[in-house]
């Protein structure tokens, strides 16, 4: 076999090289392309070289959706930039066709002058006219706006492999691998990370890693040689952006996992993951497996009301409990929810958002579980809401859904979505000082005594400040207590069908979750606006970076998000009484906005999408533009 060479520059003849302060790239093609790979692997360079980056990964919910359709077509966006950035960018600058549905389904998101790169290779006439196409558009001058590159990737990548004894077949599945490395000369992105990516995902099939380093140096070496890219491009790292520190890239789904076994770890507390697989959330349970060395016990359940039984059993043995899921699942959730409200026990329950009802759109994001989360279970049964902002933030989002769920032990909502879940970016990672102490105090023996001076355990005798009761493990001599569903009485924990101890009884459970110790909203003004707009969850980026693209025109306007849904901070209403406007812009129709009217009867504006994809900050830009003006 031979073995293909790395990419030498000593004979290639020097082209131009422009520096870029950013660049939006998207990768489509196929689900069976490996544009997820692909976008991936340019994502860990990019990341590794400095700059900071943000992604947006978007496939169908088909695991081998119909091959050369429209619905069949998987893309993966990235932004990267030598600045701080805060969204995956609104419209990319070159965008990567691997086929014509590919083309076809995203071309209406390219501005005019953007680099389009098309593997010709495809463009048959049964490809065209399977997607709607009546002429080649590569030849009908509809594309001459662009800067059009055509590329026989397929027929490049074969002709690269030609000495590896592969089936035609088997060649042309590495044309991804051409695509990533022509990018990576384009954009200067280092290229030994990926090659040795290569060699350990295919560890057990040599032939087939050195057939793919083939072909991304194959993809390399032809952006070098060819006249149709004479130009290269550098973005340098974005050395100012970041806070001194080692950084590494990551997802949402990855922060969160690597949150709660800091949080079990913090609380010296062994972690239990009681799930069952569901889009966008099973990524977590995957990781978490890997991570037995640290205590973790991940149990996959034959469905989603065993993997909460689960869960709350183990809570009520000791552990950290966590169970993770998407709406649907939540919806069969409920009752053993309300259970562990009763029960008063610790436990995470992690909410992947994604478009519904029902099935719905399984891969794509959406905001629209906040009134589930809130309200979605029989009875008064209060459950505190904490959402994290970007991808990198859903490590610092699961230590605090485990301190609330630990200091006051009761279950608590964790709400992502598909957007944070699969989309990555830069981390700090912290240092070991930096996290919070979480060890909680079992109880160990009587804490109540009698008239008659006997000393006896009482499970629901509570922490005059938290109003949280003891966590009294299973086998501790002498407190017994009885566990169930069934109205306890206050103190004893014996059950009560007084109606006077239920009504007190609720209302203790609601002043547990109103009195939970959080920071005051904070408020980004700094020109004394009229006008606030208010987010929650991954609008953060697309918020933020509309904000900035308004100031930099001259226009005030403040800026606040809420991480704790439930309770609110205490200063929240003093905040939205204190501007003449409030926009809420949120990928539901209106949720959080119907529940600030209603607690602080404030006229809140909503703006509002659910089409499955974050919003666009020169949208919001413009929408939040109109509310300045119409004061």
């Amino acid at each position: 076999m031979t073995t293909a060479q790395a990419p030498d520059h000593s004979t290639a003849r020097p082209k131009d090289v422009r520096r870029l302060d950013r660049v939006i790239i998207r990768f489509a093609g196929d689900s069976g392309d490996g544009m997820q790979l692909t976008g991936d692997r340019f994502t860990s360079e990019t990341a590794s070289f400095g700059n900071d980056l943000s992604t947006l990964p978007n496939f169908p919910a088909e695991i081998r959706a119909p091959a050369g359709t429209l619905p069949g077509v998987s893309s993966f966006q990235l932004h990267f930039a030598d600045h701080d950035i805060l969204t995956p960018g609104d419209a990319p600058n070159v965008l990567v066709a691997m086929n014509p549905a590919a083309l076809k389904a995203n071309i209406g998101d390219l501005p005019r002058g953007a680099e389009i790169i098309v593997n010709t290779d495809e463009f048959t006439n049964r490809a065209m006219t399977k997607v709607g196409y009546t002429a080649s558009p590569l030849q009908d001058g509809s594309l001459d706006g662009y800067q059009l590159h055509p590329v026989p990737l397929t027929t490049l990548t074969v002709e690269a492999l030609k000495e590896f004894d592969l089936s035609r077949k088997e060649a042309e599945r590495s044309k991804n691998m051409f695509a990533l490395g022509l990018l990576s000369w384009m954009y200067h992105r280092p290229t030994e990370g990926t090659e040795r990516f290569l060699r350990t995902k295919f560890a057990q099939k040599p032939d087939i890693a050195e057939a793919n380093i083939a072909a991304f140096r194959a993809g390399w070496n032809f952006g070098e040689t060819t006249e149709d890219f004479a130009v290269s491009y550098e973005v340098a790292p974005a050395a100012t952006a970041f806070p001194p520190g080692v950084y590494r890239n990551i997802s949402g789904n990855l922060a969160l996992s690597y949150g709660l076994v800091a949080a079990s770890r913090q609380a010296d507390l062994p972690l239990f993951l009681g799930s069952y697989p569901i889009t966008p959330a099973s990524d977590i349970l995957h990781e978490l497996s890997k991570h037995k060395n640290f205590g973790v016990r991940t149990f996959q359940a034959e469905d989603e009301i065993a993997g909460i039984g689960a869960a709350l059993g183990a809570a009520f043995g000791g552990s950290l409990a966590v169970t993770t899921t998407s709406g649907p699942g939540v919806a069969l959730k409920s009752e053993t929810i309300g259970l562990a409200v009763s029960l008063e026990l610790p436990l995470l329950i992690v909410d992947i958002q994604r478009g519904g009802p029902s099935t719905g759109l399984p891969t794509k994001t959406e905001q629209a579980d906040l009134l589930q989360a809130m309200f979605g279970r029989n009875g008064e049964a209060p459950v505190p809401i904490v959402a994290p902002r970007t991808p990198a933030d859903c490590f610092d989002a699961a230590l605090e859904a485990a301190r609330i769920a630990l200091t006051y032990r009761t279950p608590v909502f964790l709400l992502s979505d598909g957007y944070l879940a699969n989309g990555s970016e830069p981390w700090r990672i912290p240092e070991l000082e930096e996290l919070p102490d979480l060890r909680v105090r079992f109880a160990q023996g009587p804490n109540h005594t009698l008239a008659d001076g006997t000393e006896v355990f009482w499970p629901y005798k509570r922490d005059p400040h938290t109003l949280a009761r003891p966590w009294a493990i299973p086998g501790t001599p002498g407190l017994e207590h009885r566990i169930g569903g069934i109205e306890k009485q206050d103190g004893t924990g014996n059950i009560s069908y007084d109606p006077a101890n239920h009504d007190f009884m609720v209302r203790t459970r609601q002043a547990k979750i109103d009195g939970i110790d959080i920071p005051d909203l904070e408020v980004d003004d700094p020109h004394q606006a009229d006008v606030l707009v208010l987010g929650w969850g991954s609008t953060y980026g697309p918020i933020t970076a509309a904000v900035r693209r308004l100031r930099t025109a001259g226009l005030s306007i403040a800026q606040a998000h809420l991480r704790h849904l439930n309770p609110f901070p205490n200063n929240l209403g003093t905040v939205l009484k204190s501007y003449d406007k409030v926009v809420i812009p949120e990928m539901n129709l209106g949720q959080l906005a119907l529940l600030l009217r209603s607690r602080y009867l404030v006229n809140a504006h909503s703006h509002n999408q659910v089409n499955g994809m974050p919003f666009k900050a020169e949208q919001l830009a413009r929408v939040l533009e109109e509310a300045l003006h119409a004061r």
